[in-house]
């Protein structure tokens, strides 16, 4: 049975704002299943978003200090990049599932079982980082091929991507180890340690490229040095917060152990995540080449416009992870009224933040994309992207936190099943038909990227109030 301060029509006493921000960013011990709702949210959704704004930093030191050496070493970034997303895709697949299972155990005061979990996670990470990382050193030349890449750039290039592709190990635990600190609502180390991990890369950065003081010159492959050594002190930090008495999550020995029934957990709830994410990073590429039919200006006006508006949201990201850690928490401690109204107190937050965002876009597109292109066409459709897509930013702001909602209680396949139709079975015919059947243009594109955001925020909504997400056990 809930407790008094879960009822939805009990008011939460106020608190302050400034205190609550400065001891979010501070992290603080607390206890997320008890206490105001919209308090809790805060807590933990304000380091959540410096942490994911935070990862972003990482590629833009990368090309800032790479941009000097030239084209084809650019170029060499970006298309590893790419390779890496399907890494990205993974590790964030992973973290949903470890996330969703550390938040359960936590909510049921079951520090053992938030343990195991924790180094089941680990263990998994490692696997899949060695596969992927033996496929990166031996056919990097190769992939960077089929990527599309010319002579000039694979020659000099092969070199980063082996070392970015073997290294990826650095990237699945950092975004799997943070998983854990966020499960078990300590978002402030998470943030704390990307700040180390990026505070390396900057000063390693142009030291490792240009040869700096008593540092070697190793050009490219500098930055692909640089960007491992940050991220894998920052993977060290995590496992010495992890080994620590003052950690939330406390490993210790007898926790060391393959656990085959938690792994399985693991895998079924991270499998669904993964193809999750791959269903949304496919559908942008499908939408890409639908636009690429109508000429390199087009392409360029929605690469810009799409850059910026993923950069604009990347907070938003953060507030769904606060959300997902309360439903789990909450589901965890048997609070389920507790975790339905720190949805809707997240999903408003949220669709606050991404309206007023929006209309910033509207009024001051041109200006905006001004700031990264000058030449008429790409800036045009630009604008006409960055005003058509944020009408539905309302709508896709509450979309992003009843997926991720959905998640942290463990129901990976609902949103998983709602992404598949709105994007693959909804969004990309309907660009097509917009676009070329009809003659709308790129423009049909864009109205259909605004229209299925609206449709998996609605979709979801009406899934979620039906409730059965609150009965998943995991």
């Amino acid at each position: 049975m809930s407790e008094p301060v879960d009822r939805p029509s009990e008011p939460e006493a106020p608190f302050r704002l400034w205190p609550a921000l400065k001891e979010a960013v501070r992290g603080t011990e607390q206890d997320f299943t008890a206490g105001p709702v919209g308090r809790a949210v805060l807590l933990l959704a304000v380091p959540m978003v410096l942490e994911t704004a935070m990862e972003s930093v990482f590629a833009v030191v990368d090309v800032f200090f790479v941009a000097r050496l030239g084209p084809a070493a650019v170029a060499t970034v970006g298309l590893t990049e790419t390779m890496l997303t399907l890494i990205y895709t993974v590790a964030i697949g992973l973290s949903i599932g470890v996330t969703a299972l550390v938040a359960r155990r936590t909510g049921e005061k079951d520090p053992d079982g938030a343990a195991r979990s924790a180094v089941q996670a680990v263990l998994l990470g490692f696997g899949v980082a060695a596969f992927l990382g033996f496929v990166g050193i031996t056919q990097a030349p190769r992939l960077l091929a089929l990527m599309g890449a010319e002579a000039d750039v694979i020659g000099p290039g092969a070199s980063y991507a082996r070392i970015m592709l073997g290294a990826n190990v650095t990237v699945l635990l950092l975004f799997l180890t943070n998983a854990i600190f966020r499960g078990a609502g300590d978002a402030a180390i998470a943030m704390r340690v990307l700040w180390i991990a990026n505070g390396i890369n900057i000063v390693l950065d142009p030291a490792l490229i240009f040869g700096l003081g008593p540092f070697p010159e190793l050009g490219l492959k500098g930055a692909a040095i640089a960007t491992n050594i940050g991220r894998g002190a920052a993977v060290l930090l995590q496992f010495w917060v992890l080994f620590s008495a003052s950690s939330r999550v406390k490993i210790r020995r007898q926790h060391l152990e393959l656990n085959p029934k938690v792994m399985w957990q693991l895998i079924r709830l991270s499998g669904t995540g993964t193809f999750q994410v791959f269903i949304g990073e496919a559908s942008w590429i499908g939408l890409t080449r639908i636009l690429a039919g109508f000429g390199s200006g087009v392409l360029a006006g929605h690469t810009i416009g799409i850059r910026i508006i993923i950069f604009a949201i990347l907070p938003s990201w953060g507030m769904s992870n606060a959300a997902a850690t309360m439903v789990g928490q909450a589901l965890g401690a048997d609070k389920p009224e507790r975790a339905e109204r720190s949805v809707w107190i997240a999903g408003i937050y949220n669709m606050v933040f991404l309206t007023v965002i929006g209309a910033l876009f509207v009024a001051f597109a041109p200006q905006i994309v001004r700031l990264f292109t000058t030449e008429p066409e790409p800036a045009r459709y630009a604008v006409l992207c960055l005003r058509i897509v944020s009408l539905g930013f309302p709508f896709f702001a509450y979309g992003m936190v009843l997926t991720q909602s959905f998640n942290g209680a463990g129901d990976t396949w609902t949103p998983t099943i709602i992404n598949l139709f709105c994007f693959w079975m909804f969004e990309l015919p309907c660009a097509y038909v917009l676009a070329y059947l009809l003659e709308v243009g790129p423009v049909g594109v864009f109205v259909a990227m605004t229209i299925s955001f609206s449709s998996l925020a609605v979709v979801s909504a009406v899934i979620f109030r039906r409730g059965k997400w609150k009965t998943k056990q995991i």
